[in-house]
């Protein structure tokens, strides 16, 4: 059944109010406003007919239509070698390799970019590029945030399932039906059951000690009520979690009414190992703990008479009901005593930096060697037994009210389960617990849903040119943007769902058009008709994510380990940010850094993303901070991304490597290793005038140099 035909009539006002807490009013004010542009059926609009040969796919008729309207023209195309370099690091975020390009070069048959494309379509990589996107909308960590901000150590799965998804051309539908339910609708599908901590990706406030598990729940369904408005509908639907939404006709009991979707879904770790996994683990534990264990009770000797030398200090100094409570057994004691012994020993507890103050300098440095050697031992814990970091459905659906100014101990009226009745007033989910998320999930991807396809295919369409057709990719309401070209993004919206919702088929047809093809060159007399290039006269110029601008120094260099997938890396990290950002715990394991060194230059999607703890190059670069959905990252420029990428250990680390495979390649031959270092950094040969000015620095100044030079031109920084 079509939503089109789903969509409720005034005259079944009455139905609503009996069944949602809503006012007439409310309800038609509505009902009224469906209207909007986004709450409207997708309208494939006819292809514009031209003769002109710019006109390579129905992209380039739709937005040549709209430049003629305006009088404006198309740049002129990118040449070829630029051109491999931009798709290439659009599609795989990694720089073309310099005999690729070459033989592009020489290539002259008509379909040579199409092969290139095909063949970037289908490489890993491209998975890897487009997952690092898709997390960023979906707010992907692998850490909770907020004060604890622990690990979650199942939670790469997730982050590999995305990957693996993209380059399966896994129909889009499909996936979103897998992220919403896939517990439910695809019950026994591993896959399906990964994605599903798509509800979990978000932060989470898990802390010990007294937690109010009602105020926790309902962060809990904020974040999954979250996650579909933004990533799904491209709606703000959480600014009605106090009021009706003050701009779009989404109601306060809409908002609720998605949460209630969620009533019976909870967060769990569900296990997936085998009996001969749990078998060999077991046995692998009692070895780690036997190794462990000496040192630790070495440790202890050494710590113990002076801890409790301190204790008893800090105990003479209780108050008197502090100490008398101690005294009570802990098994007799009330809730009040329970409550005053906590807060007595939490002001008796010893910590690290007194402890070791207290030790006389040759105890203190034999604990520091042991507990050198007990981070060593730490390092070869036997990895955790595979579990899935999932949702799924815990039961009972408990009650659903709509609170008041978003508190939890301000109830008013109940809400079952649905969906905006903005978008689809009549369609209805069960109210059993089960099959809740799987009816969300149907209703999304029906065929002629007005938001779903038109929001991912305008995501394609930014990842590709730079910005979207809706130029607030998270929000289609009244405060976004309006389409820049409406029968554009409508036709792609059809297409997509014609091609079988093909992410590839869709990111095929723009990177193969006249459209994509352009220059970014700037031309002031178009730029006074279309400043801002929402027409796409010309391509949008774009910054290398931070992930991509590392990833391409590590390519560069030849240091890459192009390893897919697994659980997150530990790269080392600058001592002076243990200081900033960890308060708990003795700094020589806060950061227990991967043993095996190869696995740091992994891709950056692979390096542990913790939300308190930020790499500072890629925070430079405008790296997204997880807490919120990050539709389009920022760009910036300022002074601490030069000196990430011109003074940090990393930049000249790398620089070195990338002077050492020149070195290996051409010998002593400084005019190969200085045309070799142009290709493999900038995909293009040196110029004559950039030779002369290189041999000239090289009489001066090492290699290693020169390539630092190298990786901090805007040439390498900027996508062409």
């Amino acid at each position: 059944m079509r939503i089109a035909a789903r969509l409720l009539m005034v005259a079944a006002l009455p139905l609503l109010l009996a069944a949602w807490p809503d006012s007439e009013k409310d309800v038609s004010s509505v009902l009224n406003r469906r209207s909007f542009w986004a709450f409207q059926p997708v309208e494939r609009a006819e292809v514009p007919a031209f003769s002109d040969a710019w006109v390579r796919n129905p992209v380039d008729a739709f937005i040549l239509e709209a430049l003629r309207a305006k009088g404006l023209t198309p740049s002129d195309p990118l040449d070829r070698a630029r051109l491999m370099r931009r798709v290439t690091l659009d599609l795989t975020g990694l720089p073309p390799d310099p005999a690729a390009v070459q033989a592009f070069m020489r290539d002259t048959s008509p379909d040579a970019y199409e092969r290139l494309v095909e063949r970037l379509l289908a490489s890993p990589a491209y998975g890897e590029r487009w997952a690092l996107r898709w997390l960023d909308v979906v707010r992907y960590a692998d850490t909770n945030g907020f004060e604890g901000d622990r690990d979650r150590v199942h939670a790469w799965r997730y982050r590999d399932y995305v990957a693996r998804s993209f380059n399966q051309d896994k129909p889009y539908d499909r996936f979103v039906k897998e992220q919403v339910a896939g517990d439910e609708i695809y019950s026994g599908d591993r896959d399906a059951l990964i994605a599903t901590g798509f509800h979990r990706a978000g932060p989470e406030h898990i802390v010990g000690g007294m937690v109010d598990k009602e105020e926790q729940r309902q962060e809990v369904l904020t974040e999954m009520a979250a996650g579909v408005g933004n990533v799904f509908l491209g709606l703000t639907v959480g600014c009605a979690r106090c009021h009706n939404h003050k701009f779009d006709p989404i109601l306060q009991s809409d908002y609720y009414r998605i949460q209630a979707i969620f009533a019976a879904t909870e967060g769990r770790n569900v296990d997936i190992a085998t009996p001969e996994e749990k078998t060999a683990h077991k046995l692998a534990e009692e070895e780690h703990k036997a190794r462990l264990a000496p040192v630790k009770a070495q440790i202890d000797e050494i710590e113990k008479p002076f801890r409790e030398r301190l204790e008893a200090a800090k105990r003479a100094l209780l108050a008197p009901h502090y100490a008398a409570v101690l005294e009570v057994p802990k098994d007799r004691r009330d809730e009040e005593q329970k409550r005053l012994a906590k807060e007595a020993e939490s002001q008796i507890r010893v910590p690290w930096n007194e402890l070791v103050d207290a030790l006389p300098q040759d105890q203190r440095e034999r604990r520091a060697a042991l507990r050198r050697q007990m981070h060593e031992i730490e390092l070869h814990r036997p990895a955790p037994l595979p579990a899935v970091y999932a949702a799924v459905n815990s039961g009972a659906a408990h009650p659903t009210h709509v609170l008041k100014i978003g508190d939890f101990k301000h109830k008013l009226g109940e809400v079952g389960p649905g969906v905006p009745i903005v978008v689809a007033a009549g369609f209805r989910i069960p109210e059993e617990a089960t099959g809740r998320r799987s009816a969300l999930a149907e209703w999304l991807t029906d065929p002629d849903h007005p938001l779903t396809a038109r929001v991912m295919v305008n995501r394609i369409w930014q990842f590709r040119m730079g910005a979207g057709i809706v130029g607030t990719p998270n929000d289609f309401g009244r405060l976004g943007e309006r389409p820049s070209n409406r029968k554009l993004l409508d036709w792609l919206a059809a297409e997509f769902v014609a091609r079988n919702w093909s992410v590839k088929e869709i990111d095929r047809l723009i990177v193969l058009s006249s459209t994509y093809r352009q220059s970014a060159a700037e031309d002031a007399a178009k730029a006074k008709i279309d400043p801002a290039n929402r027409l796409y006269w010309r391509m949008n110029r774009k910054r290398m994510e931070a992930e991509t601008l590392r990833d391409s120094v590590l390519a560069v260099s030849g240091s890459l380990n192009p390893k897919i997938g697994g659980p997150p890396v530990r790269v080392p990290i600058e001592p002076e940010i243990y200081d900033l950002l960890f308060t708990e715990g003795e700094p020589d394991n806060l950061w227990p850094v991967t043993p095996d060194t190869s696995e740091h230059k992994r891709r950056s999607i692979y390096l542990l993303n913790k939300r308190s703890v930020r790499l500072p190059m890629l925070a430079a670069f405008d790296q997204p901070d997880t807490i919120t959905s990050c539709a389009q990252r920022n760009v910036s420029t300022h002074p601490l991304q030069a000196l990430a990428l011109f003074n940090s250990s990393f930049a000249h680390d790398e620089a070195q490597a990338f002077a050492r495979r020149l070195e290996t390649a051409c010998g002593a031959d400084r005019d190969c290793a200085v045309r070799q270092a142009f290709w493999l950094a900038l995909g293009r040969g040196a110029t004559e005038q950039e030779l002369t000015l290189t041999a000239d620095f090289l009489r001066q100044s090492p290699l290693s140099d020169f390539t630092l030079a190298l990786l901090n031109r805007h040439e390498f920084v900027y996508v062409p």
